[in-house]
């Protein structure tokens, strides 16, 4: 109750509640406003950083795959078995190169989803050096797309199970961001030549296509592990008289599909289509998918579908990747063929 002789009025209340109010917004709305505009900010990624920061990681990574491998101290183990029964290997490398790539890229954006072919979670303070280099300049600064949209995959070490026989032109390390599940850069580094293939599809490559490939008798490249069983598939497709190329590391099958610069001590297969007909990881080949798209090729299923480079790590639909031909026209020649049969 008001003290006696004073009556409060209800509208008058309500109006001296409401200047209250307005007084502590004008007080606040610049704090609150910082605070929105900041977090706003640290939710956006500008995709030339990101380009720049993966070509960083998969460099380093790649120094750590080097260096493990000239000590000759791998410690290799066994994670398993592929659905091929081949083993799946894990070396002191791999997880050195993880340990270095997938902390830099964390640390540089911590808002982002990172998925690695390795799953050790000890950190390192690794930071990004801010270096932009100077073939990526020209590239548009300021793209920013928003970080929930963004899924990184990272392979620290391909074909390790040819590292551990020192044939070691098969190794790479690679980054590759996908936005929306479509690749958007790609990165493949080669650890023992230094040479480092990027891509941003849209914006530029330091890549090109070769000035000629042969779909009448094609040399396919496929994966070591299982070269055998997919002979016949590929003389079904192609005829008895096509090349079959069997190589190590996903990286370095889609390198052969491209013009390699000239410095290469030992130069690379040239194939003019790449075939995977089992199940196949998505850190495997979302880079050369990146490289591929941004020169105008295609990677799909083999049944000419595209991959989804989100959600899980698993592609079940097998691969054909190539440039500079008709993608369909390989498509056609293909046998039925359900690759969680093999």
């Amino acid at each position: 109750m008001a003290p006696m002789g004073i009556r409060l009025s209800p509208l008058g209340m309500a109006v001296f509640c409401l200047l209250g109010v307005g007084v502590i917004y004008h007080l606040y709305a610049g704090v609150f406003s910082n605070h929105l505009s900041y977090f706003r900010q640290r939710k956006k990624v500008d995709l030339r950083d990101l380009l720049a920061v993966s070509v960083e990681a998969a460099q380093l990574g790649g120094k750590e795959v080097k260096r493990v491998r000239e000590e000759d101290t791998l410690n290799e183990k066994s994670k398993g078995e592929t659905r091929e029964g081949a083993k799946e290997l894990l070396t002191m490398g791999d997880l050195q190169s993880h340990r270095k790539m997938y902390n830099l890229i964390k640390n540089t954006f911590p808002e982002i989803t990172v998925y690695s072919e390795e799953s050790d979670s000890k950190p390192d303070s690794v930071s990004w050096s801010r270096n932009i280099p100077n073939d990526m300049l020209t590239l548009e600064k300021g793209r920013e797309v928003s970080a929930d949209s963004i899924t990184v995959w990272i392979d620290p070490l391909d074909a390790t199970q040819e590292y551990t026989e020192k044939l070691v032109k098969y190794v790479t390390t690679m980054v590759c961001v996908a936005l929306e599940g479509k690749p958007v850069i790609g990165v493949i580094h080669q650890p023992f030549t230094g040479f480092t293939a990027w891509a941003m599809v849209g914006q530029g490559t330091n890549m090109e296509h070769r000035s000629s490939y042969n779909l009448n008798s094609p040399k396919v490249i496929v994966s070591r592990s299982h070269s055998g069983e997919v002979k016949n598939f590929l003389h079904s497709a192609f005829g008895n008289s096509t090349t079959i190329i069997p190589a190590g590391g996903a990286g370095y099958k889609v390198l052969s599909l491209l013009k390699m610069h000239s410095g290469q001590t030992e130069p690379i297969h040239e194939a003019d289509v790449y075939i995977h007909i089992t199940f196949i990881k998505k850190w495997d080949i979302c880079a050369g998918a990146a490289l591929l798209n941004a020169l105008g090729g295609h990677m799909t299923t083999l049944k000419g579908e595209n991959i989804d480079f989100s959600g899980t790590p698993l592609n079940k639909g097998g691969l054909v990747a190539s440039v500079e031909v008709d993608h369909k026209d390989i498509l056609a020649k293909l046998p039925n063929w359900d690759p969680s049969k093999h």
